[in-house]
């Protein structure tokens, strides 16, 4: 299997190559050259798997055994997994006869994307210490230096403290925190500028965490395969039961994972993205507009992304569609290519662009969007904690289970939905507690406090401000890493 940009299919690259480039040189994202089709028999011999071994089945589709083979990433799926709380990693939880919620949040920090994290920092390590072995005596051992913008992404003061206390009290000399003044859009752009800096990319061997880094959504598609499974097999769904997910999402990568799910052949109903009054993923099934627009601040702070940089990668696939199967598939990659550049063109240069009425038709055939005010979210936070039994949903979750709500009433009879659960409410103490503040018995260090969290706030912190300015980017990371250490983690979040 080898990767190509969405924004042109000139130059293919190995899975290795793709995970430590991260961003592609002309702006675009890496996609896989062919989405794989399931084996024949994966439902029989698939269906008592544990997370574990689903990652290595799903992994094994899209790198070739000469890259990493099959032995070796069993190694890495077991070292990656190993860090996680919950022996299942991710729980399937019943809430009512047709919700379920898919639990992300038992991993190092409680969040989703450490389902993702954990494999990708192995698969650097990996990658990095095999070319290191090659070379000669005297050779420049290669390092990597990784920047993302982190998961605090609507700005400076929008993180909940506790979001804030993790990032920053991470005690490793090769980990630094810049709180850059500005907004998410503000990090990301530069980040993209780093990477296009050929001459700085080439002196620091940049590498990206953030969900641009194929790697990051090839490792979220396991779990709704996990999900599945778990759905037919502890909770004995009804012969016929299709199965709706419904993601809670900002910039579109988690519920992206779940769309090559379903292209390589995993059974379900349209998914359904969740917003919040961030809702620039809702206008745009809407209308078909992509736009950028400042974000709005929310109980939930993850979901304020103004621009969705995975949305491009689904942009393609659509671009693709429209040319039609009488084309040469070479023309259509080529084309697809051509239209998605001039499409985020657009974007940069105007601030929007309006895709054509057949490729917004073409994206509500497997989507169905909705947006979730703030009051929706803490009522729902609420509703759900005075169930029987009690569940405290985060404020993610919350918009999940809201929007799950109002699509229900379209669903076949059938339709069971599971929502993806994103974060510990523990990340959101701010939120939870208000949207509960009336309700007597609930005590948030009781009842939702981790043992991990306890003195989080107390700790030293490590941070440094930095303007908005790619320059003065640069050149803090000139400083710290010109001595050879290797990582950085960059973004607005503190």
């Amino acid at each position: 299997m080898r990767y190509f940009s969405t924004r042109g299919a000139e130059q293919l690259l190995s899975f290795e190559e793709t995970v430590l480039t991260g961003l592609a040189p002309n702006g675009g994202l890496y996609i896989p050259e062919r989405i794989p089709s399931l084996p024949a028999d994966w439902e029989e011999r698939w269906r008592d798997y544990s997370f574990q071994d689903l990652s290595v089945e799903i992994l094994s589709l899209y790198i070739s055994p000469s890259e990493i083979s099959r032995d070796e990433l069993r190694t890495l799926v077991d070292k990656s997994y190993s860090t996680f709380r919950h022996p299942e990693i991710s729980p399937l939880k019943q809430l009512s006869d047709k919700t379920y919620v898919l639990e992300l949040f038992h991993g190092p920090t409680f969040a989703f994307k450490d389902v993702a994290l954990q494999l990708l920092g192995n698969l650097f390590e990996f990658f990095l210490v095999r070319r290191n072995s090659r070379k000669g005596p005297g050779e420049k051992r290669e390092k990597l230096t990784v920047v993302g913008a982190t998961s605090g992404d609507t700005g400076r003061g929008r993180v909940s403290p506790i979001q804030e206390a993790q990032m920053t009290t991470v005690a490793d000399a090769n980990v630094h925190n810049l709180a850059v003044r500005g907004t998410f859009d503000d990090c990301q752009d530069a980040v993209k500028a780093l990477f296009a800096d050929t001459a700085f990319n080439a002196r620091h061997r940049l590498g990206a965490v953030n969900s641009i880094n194929w790697a990051r959504i090839l490792a979220q598609t396991v779990y709704y395969f996990l999900a599945h499974f778990h759905a037919r097999r502890a909770h004995q769904l009804p012969q016929g039961a299709q199965l709706q997910f419904v993601v809670p999402t900002g910039n579109f990568g988690d519920v992206l994972a779940g769309y090559y799910a379903k292209r390589m052949g995993l059974p379900m109903g349209k998914l359904v993205i969740a917003t919040n009054a961030n809702d620039i993923l809702a206008r745009f099934w809407r209308s078909g507009a992509y736009e950028k627009v400042d974000s709005a601040p929310s109980p939930e702070p993850r979901d304020g992304h103004p621009r969705l940089e995975q949305l491009e990668r689904l942009l393609w696939y659509l671009a693709y569609e429209e040319q039609g199967a009488s084309a040469d598939d070479a023309a259509r990659v080529r084309a697809a290519c051509a239209t998605v550049d001039s499409w985020m063109r657009a974007v940069k240069v105007d601030g929007r662009v309006q895709v054509p009425t057949a490729v917004l038709e073409a994206a509500r055939r497997d989507f169905v969007a909705e947006r979730i005010s703030d009051e929706q979210t803490l009522e729902t936070i609420r509703s759900y904690y005075g169930s029987s039994p009690p569940y405290i949903a985060d404020p993610h979750t919350a918009v999940g289970l809201c929007a799950a709500g109002l699509v229900s009433p379209h669903n076949a009879p059938s339709t069971v939905q599971v929502v993806l659960s994103t974060a510990h409410p523990a990340k959101f103490s701010e939120a939870v507690t208000r949207a509960l503040a009336g309700e007597p018995s609930f005590d948030f260090a009781q009842d939702v406090l981790p043992e991990e969290f306890r003195g989080l706030l107390e700790r030293e912190r490590r941070v440094e401000d930095v303007p908005n300015d790619i320059e003065a980017v640069k050149a803090v990371i000139e400083r710290y890493v010109g001595d050879g250490r290797a990582a950085v983690e960059k973004g607005a979040s503190v």
